[in-house]
């Protein structure tokens, strides 16, 4: 089992330079590739999403990349200060006793020899090929990563279903779900509020009793969660990647449960019900995050 929440960082280093590739994923209802790229590699992005298609199904996934230049430094005449300075040494130069200047004079003044930094320049194939592998090892780690949050997070939906078994047990045996109750406890009600005298045929009350007590009967659904737990158990047991089953199976378990605290008018069955919709909902948030 892999999880779609995930964290990759791989550093790499070549001649003059060094960069640092990160991914980022979180839960999504397919593979959604974002790219970061520095100006210049946007070609890097395909290659992005053909890496990440390599190691993941779905999720929101971001990479990013950060390179940094080892800035190289050049010496450069600054002509339009050169230009001027020769100009006016010519024009003292004309005076009499004024010696001509030296080019090593001129070139020592201020403001005439600068350094120019060198960062910008295009980067080779060879450079673009290690980036590329780069992100191929990058969405590997990612890979691995969620595949270590998958094992934290089945073992946690192992737990929740562990609790949810318990409590479908619990339901099945309580009085409020036997039907010799039901239909006992319907017959006291009707007595109760008819006091012994009955309006209608002995036949005829049997009838209502027999469909009141089909209408609160919740063997049905308790059949039904049972059938839905153990395909869950199967699921959790296979290799292949489980989520978008694992989230249809929570949405039918959490639908029976419903209809099991509408169907109960017993507060004992209620109660093991509403226990059993919050354990749902607890495992359908741990499966969205499952790939």
């Amino acid at each position: 089992m892999q999880s779609m929440t995930g964290f990759a960082r791989i550093e790499g280093a070549a001649e003059g330079l060094s960069w640092i590739w990160e991914a980022r994923s979180v839960n999504g209802k397919g593979l959604d590739i974002r790219s970061r790229l520095p100006h210049g590699l946007d070609l890097l992005e395909q290659a992005a999403r053909e890496a990440a298609d390599r190691h993941m199904a779905r999720g929101n996934v971001t990479a990013s990349l950060s390179i940094n230049r080892e800035a190289t430094q050049s010496l450069v005449i600054n002509r339009e200060a050169f230009d001027q300075i020769v100009a006016m040494a010519r024009e003292l130069g004309d005076q009499e006793g004024v010696a001509p200047p030296s080019l090593d004079g001129l070139l020592r003044l201020p403001g005439v020899m600068e350094t120019a930094t060198q960062s910008n320049e295009p980067l080779d194939e060879e450079t673009i090929t290690a980036l590329r592998a780069g992100l191929e090892d990058l969405m590997a780690a990612l890979g691995a990563n969620r595949a270590v949050e998958g094992g934290r997070l089945l073992a946690v939906m192992n737990q929740l279903l562990e609790e949810i078994t318990g409590l479908v047990s619990a339901a099945e045996e309580s009085a409020g779900a036997q039907p010799d109750h039901i239909r006992e406890r319907l017959l006291a009600q009707i007595a109760d509020m008819t006091q012994g005298q009955h309006p209608v045929t002995e036949e005829r009350l049997a009838q209502e009793v027999t469909i009141l007590a089909t209408r609160a009967d919740v063997r049905e659904e308790i059949d039904r969660l049972k059938t839905h737990l153990e395909a869950l158990r199967d699921l959790l047991g296979d290799e292949a990647a489980p989520g978008r089953r694992l989230g249809f199976l929570c949405q039918e378990l959490l639908r029976e449960a419903n209809t099991l605290c509408s169907k109960s008018s017993e507060t004992g069955l209620t109660a093991i019900g509403l226990d059993l919709k919050v354990a749902i909902d607890r495992l359908r948030e741990q499966a969205l995050n499952v790939e």
